[in-house]
């Protein structure tokens, strides 16, 4: 057993990995135009450039006017558009101005009411029977989303359309973002081949490589797809070599127990520090993560062997690989995307074992149900793609029952 190393449950590896992203220092940045900024971290604080509505503004169509006037009908006295400003002069008692949504408020008015809750007759209208309005109703008032000079996004936030809406909102075409870490993806295996090349009956194709690039390109990360290595020490060991470059390397296949599982005496060989060297989980038991020493040429470099079924590279990848590299895309250290759901059905699990299985959840309750996906084991990658979560149940219980509420791994 390597010095320090072990087997681990899944929350004490879990919280060895966190451990470590929280050392990594933040990353070089780069400006890049608003649009090339998605699933990247902001290496800067967003401000608002004005105040944010610069205007009262109205959130409905109906009717300016003054909350105290509408004992009485009102005379409308013209209109306001979206764009436009109230240009009719002085606004007297007794009077409204028709209004559209995201218009600015005439000066004089202090509320909005909707065009359903009123009755017009000729120039003139009057809320119907019942209604009443305060001030303030149907107006977002000026700077109250906010105010010019105030931080709107801070500094890490990962960007998405949300945060690229408001980014344009405050007239920025450009925004500083953190690098991307180079990841290297090493599958590695005698059985595999490239996907234009016809396999043997004894051979599959290079499917895990795909899979964590796209991975690894929404987590943050830039995917770097290296050649497969064959189970043979000399060449896994070059491949790995050719991979100090990068960030972070991803090695999949090769850590279990069998007589050609490489992965583990190759890193070691290179000075590999082991923090742990498997995870008390099904499926994903056999993940490593660890670091290289630094050399004269390149830092020091954290590693991930992978199990190399498909199913148990992706369950790996999420709950522990996915943390780490959005720490070091610079976005804050938080753990795997939990939610809890209502589980569908009763569900068998393990006294020793983390389970994490591929699941669908539904989100058609007031809370989400989740139930599990049929499969043939972490091979099925049919199974995979017809999941959108994975059930996480935890050990001690040899079953759950339906109704029991879970813990569901979003991906």
């Amino acid at each position: 057993m390597h010095a320090g190393a072990g087997v681990l449950s899944f929350d004490e590896a879990l919280a060895r990995v966190l451990e470590h992203a929280a050392t990594l220092p933040r990353p070089l940045s780069e400006t890049l135009a608003l649009l090339a900024c998605a699933d990247r971290v902001l290496a800067e604080a967003i401000l608002a450039d004005r105040d944010q509505p610069p205007f009262d503004r109205s959130t409905r169509d109906g009717f300016a006017l003054r909350a105290a006037d509408t004992a009485a009908p009102l005379k409308v006295v013209g209109q306001v558009r979206a764009g436009e400003q109230w240009q009719g002069g002085a606004l007297e008692h007794g009077t409204a101005v028709e209004i559209m949504t995201g218009a600015p408020i005439p000066l004089a008015y202090d509320a909005v009411v909707m065009i359903e809750h009123t009755e017009r007759a000729g120039d003139s209208i009057r809320l119907t029977a019942g209604r009443t309005i305060r001030s303030g109703e149907n107006i977002v008032p000026q700077g109250s989303e906010a105010r010019a000079g105030q931080s709107v996004l801070p500094l890490g936030t990962v960007i998405e359309g949300a945060e690229i809406a408001l980014a344009a909102a405050c007239g920025r075409s450009e925004l500083q973002v953190f690098r991307r870490p180079r990841v290297a993806i090493v599958a590695t295996g005698d059985e595999l081949v490239t996907l234009n090349a016809t396999p043997g009956p004894q051979q599959i194709r290079n499917s895990n490589s795909y899979g964590l690039a796209a991975l690894v390109a929404h987590a943050g990360g830039e995917p770097v797809q290296l050649p497969i290595a064959p189970d043979r020490r000399a060449e896994l060991e070059r491949t790995v070599r050719s991979a100090r470059d990068s960030d972070l390397i991803l090695l999949s296949g090769g850590v279990s127990m069998g007589k050609y599982d490489l992965v583990e005496e190759v890193l070691e060989d290179l000075g590999a520090e082991f923090f742990f060297t498997g995870v008390k989980m099904q499926p994903g038991k056999p993940l490593v993560f660890g670091r290289l020493p630094a050399t004269d040429e390149f830092p020091s470099q954290f590693f991930f062997g992978l199990p190399g079924n498909p199913i148990s590279t992706q369950v790996t990848f999420h709950c522990f690989v996915e943390p780490l590299l959005r720490a070091m895309s610079g976005a804050a250290v938080q753990g795997p995307r939990f939610v809890q759901a209502t589980l569908a059905e009763d569900v068998a699990g393990r006294a020793d074992l983390t389970r994490v299985l591929p699941a669908r959840w539904t989100a058609d309750r007031v809370r989400p149900e989740v139930r599990l996906v049929g499969w043939q084991g972490s091979g099925d990658l049919a199974a995979n793609a017809r999941a959108n979560c994975y059930a996480v149940l935890p050990p001690d219980r040899e079953r759950f029952a339906a109704g029991d509420v879970i813990t569901v791994l979003l991906r």
